[in-house]
């Protein structure tokens, strides 16, 4: 009697309908649509184009991934002369709806000034602020974000990676501009958090294969992770994170005396203690005396409006984790980490846990909300499918690792964007940090920006501006206007 066949084991099943999943995508046609928008006086009509762009290796054989891109394109525009820019959001496991429906994109969700969470219902509205003015727009879900989807486990694997993502969005750059014939087009990269660690990579990737950047656009940077990860034996963010903590601060009123005249009063009291004391203080480490270890806890103490005690109990090093409990413990509130204007209530039992980040609690869920209404009621896109906006799985088995080279250490693709910007003569950044951004610092996005291997000639070409928000800087509407102003002045220097 012959055996019978044995059951299809659980792994099989997922990976069957994973493919299901796959094979449809590929399939969907680009869902069409058209709107109108008003900026700077005049009205423009854009056609929307949310499509689905295959992956392959170097564009050849069966697709590896597919890749949701959503494209605004100016009727009437002649596509040779009006500049294209492809947008990306971070995470690295993040959809591009921040960017899209933030602040870039022709509708906008519009959430309180001061971070905390709006009301329902939630939706979206005309954006006097886009970034459409002065780009065709294409927005990209990288994949395992939104409904974009890898072909197989080994597919995924391949491109959850700090270079198989840069290869897999590359190609559909590549793709994009040739199917819509977008060649002549000037091209402009812009991302935001772990979006400007694949940017600066994608900015000489890019160049390798022919497409010449005229702009980068840095939000909220994250290039060099050494200088944002607190581990041990790393003493920089403890560094470049103290101007955050004493701008954050002054803003809660935790600070005393001069320092809390004003933020540019605790920032300019931080940085200047940074510069001149704090990092011979860390580096001496055990070789401090009593009296030097005495003097830097108090300063620390007084730039953070933490206790003494506990700047001296945690070794002189106040990390990022140890600022959002113990800021404002007193009033059983955590700081918010993206956000650091917004609190959140600590549990009963006033646990260290991390169980969620009020800065972006506050407006995830209603991008989320907002978005699939977009989608479904003006784009015409309905999956059953779930739209991965944060997707914690793509975080937690991200290969941090770069390519051939077996270096260990911390990402980083800064020297990508310096080697880019001594290749093309015509390449220019822009970088825009949130004072209140306690994920990516503007401190640190100083140092990183400035630690760039270029000529002094090179690095005028490189610009920072900073806002009085948090990560996601243009959810505040000043610093909306702002960003879009200095963006105008940017392109137009």
């Amino acid at each position: 009697m012959a055996d019978a066949a044995a059951p299809a084991s659980p792994d099989t099943d997922a990976a069957k309908r994973s493919k299901e999943r796959f094979d449809k995508l590929l399939a969907t046609p680009a869902a069409n649509s058209t709107g109108k928008v008003t900026l700077g006086g005049r009205t423009l009509d854009y056609d929307v184009q949310a499509a689905f762009v295959p992956v392959a290796p170097g564009g050849l054989g069966e697709p590896e991934a597919v890749i949701m891109t959503t494209a605004y394109l100016l009727k009437g525009a002649s596509a040779a002369q009006r500049p294209v820019c492809f947008a990306f959001n971070g995470g690295p496991g993040s959809a591009s709806i921040w960017l899209h429906l933030g602040a870039l994109g022709p509708k906008r969700v519009v959430v309180p000034d001061d971070g905390s969470m709006p009301q329902a219902p939630y939706g979206v509205e005309d954006n006097p602020h886009s970034w459409f003015e002065h780009f065709d727009l294409v927005f990209i879900d990288p994949p395992h974000t939104g409904w974009s989807l890898t072909a197989s486990e080994a597919a995924r694997k391949k491109m959850l990676s700090v270079d198989g993502d840069i290869d897999a969005l590359a190609e559909v750059m590549r793709l994009w501009l040739t199917r819509h014939k977008r060649w002549g087009s000037p091209v402009y990269l812009a991302g935001e958090s772990y979006g400007t660690t694949r940017g600066a990579g994608l900015a000489n990737k890019l160049q390798d294969m022919g497409v010449v950047l005229s702009g980068v656009i840095l939000v909220s940077c994250a290039m060099d992770l050494q200088s944002i990860v607190f581990a041990p034996a790393n003493d920089l963010p403890y560094a470049l994170f103290l101007p955050a903590f004493a701008n954050v601060a002054q803003y809660h009123g935790l600070l005393q005396g001069p320092h809390a005249a004003s933020p540019e009063a605790a920032r300019t009291a931080a940085e200047a203690y940074v510069q001149e004391e704090y990092t011979a203080v860390l580096q001496a480490g055990a070789r401090l005396s009593d009296k030097q270890r005495s003097r830097a806890a108090k300063r620390i103490a007084e730039l953070t409006g933490l206790a003494r005690e506990l700047v001296e109990e945690k070794n002189l090093r106040i990390a990022d984790q140890t600022f959002f409990f113990e800021a404002l413990r007193h009033k059983g509130l955590i700081v918010g980490r993206l956000e650091a204007r917004s609190t959140g209530p600590m549990a009963a039992s006033r646990s260290r846990d991390w169980e969620f980040d009020p800065g972006i609690e506050a407006i995830a869920a209603p991008y989320t909300m907002a978005a699939m209404g977009y989608f479904s009621e003006q784009l015409g896109l309905n999956f059953e499918q779930r739209y991965e906006v944060l997707a914690r799985d793509v975080n937690r088995g991200w290969n941090w690792n770069r390519g051939e080279s077996s270096r260990m250490g911390f990402t980083s693709t800064s020297p990508d964007l310096a080697l880019a910007l001594r290749r093309n003569s015509n390449l220019k950044v822009l970088a825009a940090s949130g004072r209140y951004d306690l994920g990516t610092p503007y401190s640190a996005s100083d140092w990183s920006l400035a630690q760039l291997d270029v000529p002094r000639d090179v690095m005028a070409r490189v610009q920072h501006r900073y806002y009085d928000a948090g990560h996601m800087m243009y959810t505040r509407q000043a610093d909306l206007m702002q960003l879009k102003a200095d963006l105008a002045a940017w392109l137009a220097a």
